[in-house]
């Protein structure tokens, strides 16, 4: 494969989408995906759930996402905004709410619009980052782009926050699986046993492994590796944080216990990833 040159790809591109070569090239590598469906649909596997996005739904893939299987129906027109992978990681919001609704997208990437104006809402701010990025005379460009993607995040994050919001409440209303993901959404930080899920739902260990193969195809146990590997994979994103923060926010009993989990589940120590990181 041809080395893909980072430091050239555009920080933020606005395309018209209507069949898989629209897409710029290595774009799941590059860039955070966006994307308004206008028209048809979009069928695909994301972590191996087949999904399906439609006219009048919103779409986001974080970059590297498991995505694959694009399908596009005839008549499909979408507007996309992509957002380049460092450029957006590195201005998210400081906010505790920010890593709940980043793994709810990782769960949930179709989102339902509630209204006309929450579309016309989108497209202008997918319109106004893409000019804004193109506006490199401004004598503050650097500062000024990076707080219009905060902006941008922040705006996102309002439009979408009665459908986060509403996923919750399922925690009361929704099947035992279904609560078990919510569960999984709210406390993966701390709780990385089955024994602590299947409490909170009044059901023995192997039962709740038993709901989660039936509904997914993976246990529980799975599920909770997944859950905690994306929040490790955030945190380790996060140049703000030092590893010891990290082992501190998630509860670990030590540092050497932490390094020894997220070797086993990246494969290397997080010192090495954190160093992969600057390589690239």
């Amino acid at each position: 494969m041809e080395p893909i040159d980072l430091s050239v790809a555009p920080k933020v591109l606005l395309v018209v989408i209507t069949r898989e070569g629209d897409f710029p090239k290595h774009f799941q590598k590059l860039y955070h995906t966006h994307l308004y469906c206008q028209a048809g649909s979009i069928k695909f596997l994301f972590n191996d759930q087949p999904m399906e996005c439609k006219a009048g739904q919103f779409l986001f893939w974080f970059a590297e996402s498991r995505l694959s299987g694009l399908q596009f129906s005839k008549n499909f027109k979408a507007t996309a905004l992509l957002a380049g992978k460092e450029f957006l990681m590195d201005n998210i919001p400081d906010q505790s709410w920010s890593i709940n609704a980043l793994l709810h997208s990782r769960v949930h990437p179709v989102k339902t619009i509630q209204s006309d104006r929450h579309r016309k809402r989108i497209l202008n701010n997918f319109e106004s980052l893409y000019q804004h990025s193109l506006d490199t005379d401004h004598r503050f460009y650097a500062e000024y782009l990076n707080l219009r993607m905060k902006l941008f995040v922040l705006d996102m994050w309002d439009t979408f926050a009665d459908e986060y919001e509403q996923r919750k409440h399922s925690l009361q209303t929704g099947s035992l699986y279904e609560q078990f993901i919510e569960l999984l959404q709210q406390y993966c930080m701390q709780h990385r046993e089955v024994q602590f899920y299947s409490r909170q739902l009044n059901i023995t260990p192997k039962y709740l492994n038993h709901l989660c193969k039936i509904h997914s195809g993976i246990t529980a146990s799975e599920w909770i590796q997944r859950y905690a590997k994306e929040r490790i994979i955030m945190l380790l994103q996060n140049k703000a944080l030092n590893i010891s923060e990290i082992a501190n926010e998630m509860e670990f009993s030590s540092h050497s216990f932490f390094t020894r989990y997220v070797k086993k589940l990246l494969g290397v120590t997080p010192g090495e990833y954190r160093n992969r990181l600057e390589s690239t």
